[in-house]
């Protein structure tokens, strides 16, 4: 049985990069969610207006990776202490937020903001919004660090870092 996970922690495509390194993950896709325009397109998110995050939804196996495990990573992998932005990338777009499923996920959100507030000297501004409609992104988005992302010189400035964050914080999790 697979669970899923919904996490926005910036630019979706550094974020799709984390995640699919990982054991026990069996998907993720990028797309839009928390806002209140109906099929939004990537022109719409980049206006800041929608409301919508970039995020990603993980599918994942909890027999071989938890909640608690890809919590740990998302707020490793991200700053989880700037408001509406990372790094260069401004706006609500790229908040930092987790999506629960579920009573129990929210729960182990809660308690990841928690565990991961001792890692960081700022006070973590992740939010824990409600997940409503999830709209998967065009095309191009999905698996974009695999294609196109390895000769776009934002992707090699962000996510290479980030992967050797993952390699070093996480290697026996890794696929």
């Amino acid at each position: 049985m697979t669970h899923e996970a919904i996490f926005a922690g910036g630019c979706f495509w550094c974020t799709e990069a984390v995640f699919k390194q990982l054991t026990g993950v069996q998907n993720v896709q990028s797309g839009y969610i928390g806002g209140h325009l109906a099929d939004p397109t990537y022109k719409d998110i980049c206006t800041g207006s929608t409301g919508h995050a970039e995020a990603v939804k993980i599918t994942f196996d909890p027999d071989h990776i938890s909640y608690a495990n890809l919590l740990d990573v998302f707020f490793a992998t991200h700053d989880p202490t700037q408001l509406n932005r990372q790094g260069n990338d401004v706006g609500t777009q790229y908040r930092s937020a987790i999506f629960p499923l579920s009573d129990d996920q929210r729960s182990a959100a809660e308690a990841g903001i928690k565990r991961a507030s001792a890692d960081w000297p700022a006070a973590i501004e992740t939010t824990i919004e409600t997940a409503d409609t999830w709209y998967p992104a065009e095309d191009y988005h999905q698996d974009y660090w695999e294609g196109d992302g390895q000769r776009n010189p934002y992707c090699l400035a962000l996510i290479p870092p980030k992967l050797q964050k993952l390699k070093s914080g996480f290697a026996e999790r890794l696929a």
